[in-house]
This record gives structure tokens, sequence and C-alpha cells, in this order.
């Protein structure tokens, strides 16, 4: 069991760092229209700003799909889910979760790819500041596989405990 125990550990370290890593981006998306807004008062002009902050987006949103995952952020249609039994609930749930961790898997199979072309074609950017394009493609590879890991990681946790690890909202479990 200790290695479980280290295997969880891990896990939620990766989460926990790739929820911080949004934030940060967040905040370098902050910095970034600050920095643009001061370049216009002062007559200056920072080129490619827009470009930095539109990866910046991208990069906060996919590393923020695992721990949004877990702390039940993501809409999850349950009209389904509480209109069945807890025996059936617990199989639509893995059938949710097997059919959502399959496609972000296939999704970052070909956007591993697409990655791969783009850095072996050197593609670039066609704003000014020319950005190799496999740099911000990386980051969503990244985020796309952590996700892909909570998914998979929520589906063994349904199928071996019998519940997933995803934290649920006080609105979501309220009766109308």
């Amino acid at each position: 069991m200790g290695v479980l125990r280290g295997l969880r550990a891990v896990l939620d370290y990766i989460y926990r760092l790739a929820e911080i890593l949004a934030a940060l981006c967040m905040i370098a998306i902050l910095v970034l229209i600050l920095l643009q807004m001061l370049a216009r008062w002062s007559s200056e002009v920072f080129p490619g700003a827009p470009e930095y902050a539109a990866y910046f987006m991208a990069a906060a949103s996919f590393l923020g799909f695992a721990a949004a995952l877990n702390r039940g952020s993501h809409i999850r249609v349950s009209l389904l889910l509480n209109a069945v039994g807890p025996g059936m609930k617990r199989y639509v749930d893995i059938w949710c979760f097997a059919v959502s961790a399959a496609v972000v898997w296939y999704f970052c199979w070909h956007a591993r790819q697409f990655v791969f072309w783009s850095w072996k074609f050197n593609d670039v950017s066609q704003a000014q500041d020319k950005t190799a394009l496999w740099i911000p493609q990386s980051v969503m590879v990244i985020g796309g596989v952590i996700l892909a890991i909570a998914l998979t990681d929520h589906l063994l946790h349904l199928i071996f405990k019998g519940e997933h690890r995803i934290q649920h909202d006080n609105v979501e479990t309220q009766e109308v």
C-alpha cells in the first residue's frame, strides 16, 4: 500500500502544480495587459502582447482542466445520474469516465503529433512575435495529458473503490 500512497501523493502534487501554473499564467496575462496599456499611454509599441496573452490563456485553460475536474467545477449533467439508482449510477459514472478518458487520451496523441510537426517544420506564428508554435502547443499537450491522467485516476478509483474523488459542489447536490 506504500506504493499506492506514494503514487497518490505524486498525482496530487502534479494536479496542484498544474493548478499553480495555471494561476501564474493568469497573472502573466494581467501583467501583459498592464504593460500593453502602459506602452499605449506612453506612445510606445509592445509587439506581440495580444499573441502572448492568447498563449498564456490557452496554457491557463489546459493546465487548469485537471484541477477543475478534481474540484467539481466541470459541468456534469447529473440529471441522468440522479434519476437512476445507486447501483446503476456507478455503471453510468464508469462509462462516462471511460469515454471521457479515452477521448482525452486520443486528443493528446494527436496533439502530440501536431506539436511534433510544428517543431519539425519550424512553424512560427504569423504575427509580429514570430514565436515557434510548438512551444505554446506543448503546454496544451502537457495540460491535456494531466487531464487524461486525472480522468483515468478517477476511473480507476471508481472501479476499485466504488466512488470517484471529485469534490461535489453544494449547488449540485441540492434538490429542487
